[in-house]
This record gives structure tokens, sequence and C-alpha cells, in this order.
């Protein structure tokens, strides 16, 4: 997916590992689990989706039947006049404010899969799981995360109170983000704030369906800025750049839903949670809106994103590496290929070379090339620092896009 990915087989750092939590049954409250959690690590996962695999899929669908097909309409939902926020003395006044303004832009995405029913060989789709979505354009178009829709046979949206089947525009599994659609209009869009502008201890809401329970509202503040994590899905790495950490109650299934502010602007999409459950512990992480945006309206429009590209294939070095390649450094990411005709190439970077720091951030492993890189924007150039033959040099690299190696 990425030139600036770690080869198969080798070593990579002993940062805690990433993973999705476990899916969220669609509609039905169920108690916190640790899914395959086990031994009370600590770990970044993804919330929402109820999304499964194969193997997962063979063994719950055999024997089960199907639920009716849903009845689709393109009449449109009711809708809110306009709302005001005025914000008070406490928080249950902007939080119902907020509520009452933002929550009929929020949908839940129920996800279908398919299978053999057992008894008749007839092939069946059953509901496994949910998450969330936001409406953003009147038209249809909902935002959410690529993980909510990534193994759906059939996607079901709940908008206001009808359930209509909604397909997919665009995917973009490396920020974990996609666009999907219903076939109607007079929607109620949100209102698109703006993320750059957020301070730590402002108020938010969080609005989405966590374990089904549609058009759940919790409150709390920004915890933090500027985060960034790595998440292994089934479609390759998922990249985190500047996420918004907040103490609003997230779960498995608000992934996809709406983080607002206090004037009910969205400002983020629900994504990830850190947990040793991997139900909420009041640590949550949203994608930024104005990143996310800008990733849907390339969906919409083509189908598909683009990102900054520099154009190395590395691997991370620590200790144990370094001593046994002899290197000099002990931490870092060592090239390992080059794309031909990709930015570091035309910097002047080379195989053997360890990277060690890009755009003054220091560069400890191969995920940092990742975030480091990503978080930056096509056609701007940085400084690149690496160790060549135990010498320290900087290269100007001026990042390209990676639509010429999708």
């Amino acid at each position: 997916m990425y030139d600036e990915q770690t080869s198969p087989g080798e070593p990579v750092n002993e940062r805690p590992s990433v993973a999705y939590a476990p899916p969220a049954p669609a509609r039905q409250p169920e108690p916190p689990r640790s899914g395959r959690f086990g031994g009370g690590a600590v770990f970044l996962s993804a919330v929402a989706g109820g999304v499964i695999g194969a193997v997962l899929l063979a063994a719950v669908f055999v024997g089960l039947f199907g639920l009716p097909a849903s009845e689709t309409t393109s009449t449109p939902a009711a809708t809110t006049g306009d709302v005001t926020i005025e914000v008070a003395d406490t928080d249950a006044t902007y939080a119902e404010a907020v509520a009452t303004k933002v929550t009929p832009s929020v949908v839940n995405i129920s996800i279908g899969q398919t299978g053999i029913d057992r008894f008749t060989g007839a092939s069946v789709t059953q509901s496994v799981g949910n998450g969330s979505g936001v409406i953003i354009r009147e038209d249809g178009y909902i935002l959410t995360n690529n993980h909510v829709v990534e193994s759906a046979d059939e996607i079901i949206v709940t908008v206001g109170v009808e359930d209509v089947t909604a397909t997919v525009v665009g995917t973009d599994p490396s920020s974990d983000l996609a666009v999907i659609r219903v076939d109607m209009t007079g929607l109620p869009a949100v209102d698109i704030g703006s993320s750059s502008e957020l301070n730590v201890g402002e108020p938010v809401v969080a609005i989405g369906s966590p374990f089904g329970l549609e058009r759940s509202v919790t409150v709390g503040i920004v915890s933090a800025l500027g985060r960034s994590s790595l998440a292994e899905g089934s479609e390759g790495l998922s990249v985190y750049t500047s996420l918004i950490q907040t103490d609003a109650a997230v779960n498995p299934g608000n992934s996809g839903g709406a983080l607002c502010n206090a004037s009910g602007e969205l400002i983020g999409i629900n994504t990830l949670i850190q947990s040793t459950s991997g139900s909420s512990a009041g640590i949550g992480f949203a994608i930024p809106i104005d990143f996310a945006i800008g990733i849907a309206d390339e969906l919409i429009e083509t189908g598909f994103a683009t990102h900054p590209f520099m154009g190395v294939g590395s691997v991370t070095v620590d200790a144990s590496v370094a001593a046994r390649f002899g290197l000099s450094v002990n931490a870092g990411a060592l090239i390992q290929s080059i794309t031909g005709g990709s930015p570091a190439a035309d910097a002047g970077l080379l195989r053997g070379d360890i990277i060690v720091g890009i755009d003054g951030t220091e560069i400890l492993s191969v995920e940092d090339v990742f975030t480091v890189v990503r978080a930056h924007t096509v056609g701007e150039t940085v400084p690149v620092e690496v160790v060549r033959d135990g010498e320290r040099m900087t290269l100007d690299v001026t990042l390209g896009s990676d639509a010429s190696v999708q």
C-alpha cells in the first residue's frame, strides 16, 4: 500500500500492537468483553464496526436463516429546523442543544454478511454488526470509517426511522475513511466545522450507535491534540495522524460517528479507543475533520484518495538489527528499496541510508516514517536527515502523490 512500509518478515519496533475492537452487535446491547485482547494489555482499537473475518463468518452463519430484505425509499427523513447553539453555564444545556441539532445527521450503519443455510442450501444475508456514519451532503453522501464497511456484503443505513440500502462510493483503507451513499435527497447534512481551531479542554459531544444503541450522545472535552497511531486491518495498515483525543465515551459501534464542538459543528470522526477491555476507558480518538473531509471529497469525485509519497521501502532499526548489520546507529529506518523516479530517488536518497529525522522529527521506526510523511502535504518539501556510511547528512525531499503507485 505504501512504499514507506517494512519488508515482509523483517523486525519491527516493540510498540503496543494496534487492532480492531470486538464487533458491536447490530441494534443489540451487549456487555463489554475483552474479545481477543487478553492479558490486560493496553491496546488501541478501532471501535466500530461490526466487521468480522470470513472464518468467523462461516461459523456464525451455518444453519442461520437470512433476515427479510428491507424495503428502500427515496422519501426524505424528517429534518429539524435550524438550531442556534448557545453555550450556557452547564454542560447539560449545550449537550442538549448539540444533540438536537446533530442527531438527525448521524446514522446507524448495519453490516450484513452472506452465508449458506445448511438446511436449504440457499444464500442468506444476516446482520452481523453495526457502526455509525455522518451525513455530509443532503443528496445522500455519508462519511464513515473504512473498517465499518470493509467486509460488508450488504449495508443498511437507518435514516430517521427508515432502513435504506446504501452503496459504497469509495474507500481509503490507509486513512480508515469511507464514503457510502443512500438514494435519498433533502437529508439533514451536518454543519462542517474546523479541527484546526480546537483547544485542549474545550467541550465536545460524541454521537453514534455504541453496541447498536442508535442516537447515543456522550459528552466530554478535548483531552489532547496531535496523537498518531497505526492499525493493522484486513486491507493493510491504516495511518492515523493528528488525532483528537477525547474523554467522551466511545465504544464499539461509535466508529464513523460524529465528534462535535459546542456549536454543533462536526470536528472529527470517532475511530479508535485505548482500553484494557475493548470498551470505553475514557480515552477515545477521532480523525480531525479538516483531513477527513478532504479525503471524503476525493472519494466522491474520483472513488479513491491520494496521499503524500516519498518512495522508500524501509525496515526499523533497533539494537539487534544494528548489531546484525554492523550499523552505526541503534534507531531509525533503514532504506532497503527506492522506487525509481520517486521523490526519494530525485532527492538522492540511497539504499542503505538510515533515516533518523524528517522535518525536525526524530525517526525511530518505520511507523515514524509513515506518520511523519502522512502529516505533510503533496508538493511540500521536507528535510530528511540520514546516516550514510557513518556520516549524517540532510537531503530535501519534495513529496509526491501516491496516485502513481495505486
